[in-house]
């Protein structure tokens, strides 16, 4: 199983603190960044090949993935060169030559308990798999899902109506099989409209969920944060002083992995 990890953005909501540091190398603790946190998740769950989406901060983040190996990790990056102007549906299209196999796909800027993506990973297999989340209110950032009675997705965006959310999308899904091709499929159809550029990769699943099952996973209860803006990074850090995140972390898998930059 190979994982895709999102981290193109600026993460301007988060300035002035993501001027000299992109987002993803904020630290939760004095010791570790988000993508440090991220990449022993994905090695304690059993993922042992990862891409690296790169734009803003690409330098950076290749240095540290060179100084800071995740044991048994092999991580590659690859550079999404139009950051600036596009959005996650453009940098999942520069990613599709690593969608040869089941995978799963992460935003950047998203930590998990380990025990959601097991829960994804053991979910009855399906094209695709969304970890999914419900609260009492959601914000105009939130991705918001709507679901059939049966539990599975039938949209999911930023702007669907307030009588038909039933979550919000938490920004991890698997790829098995038939989504792994029809995900390849719907990028390629999606950047060949310059009105489309801007989209986020939940536009192009919603859209492929008309014809393909989605399947959702939801892990109400579990710990889990968006780090947006300056007070979720707060929230994150005090997570960790409370070592809320500690059982699955500390004992993760240590150093030497190795990097490619492609």
């Amino acid at each position: 199983m190979k994982a895709i990890v999102l981290n193109a953005g600026y993460g301007s909501r988060l300035r002035p603190t993501t001027d000299e540091l992109p987002k993803c190398l904020l630290p939760v603790d004095a010791d570790h960044p988000v993508l440090e946190v991220q990449l022993r998740t994905l090695a304690r769950c059993g993922i042992r090949h990862v891409t690296i989406m790169t734009g803003y901060g690409a330098e950076k983040i290749e240095h540290f993935l060179t100084t800071h190996p995740i044991t048994p990790l092999i991580v590659q990056t690859r550079y999404n060169p139009f950051f600036a102007t596009t959005n996650t549906a453009v940098t999942c299209w520069l990613a599709i030559r690593d969608m040869t196999e089941d995978f799963v796909l992460v935003n950047g800027d998203t930590l998990f308990d380990t025990e959601i993506l097991r829960r994804v990973l053991a979910a009855p297999e399906a094209p695709l798999v969304m970890a999914i989340d419900q609260k009492a209110s959601y914000d105009a950032d939130d991705m918001k899902v709507m679901l059939t009675n049966s539990g599975r997705l039938k949209a999911v965006g930023k702007y669907l109506p307030d009588s038909k959310i039933d979550g919000e999308s938490i920004g991890l899904m698997a790829f098995h099989a038939e989504g792994v091709a029809a995900f390849r499929s719907a990028l390629e159809t999606a950047v060949r409209d310059p009105e489309t550029l801007r989209l986020w990769y939940h536009d192009v699943i919603s859209v492929m969920a008309s014809t393909l099952p989605v399947s959702t996973v939801l892990i109400k209860g579990l710990w889990w944060r968006e780090i947006d803006t300056p007070q979720d990074l707060a929230e994150v850090r005090a997570s960790f002083a409370r070592q809320e995140l500690t059982a699955g972390f500390r004992d993760s898998p240590g150093i030497n992995s190795v990097l490619l930059k492609v």
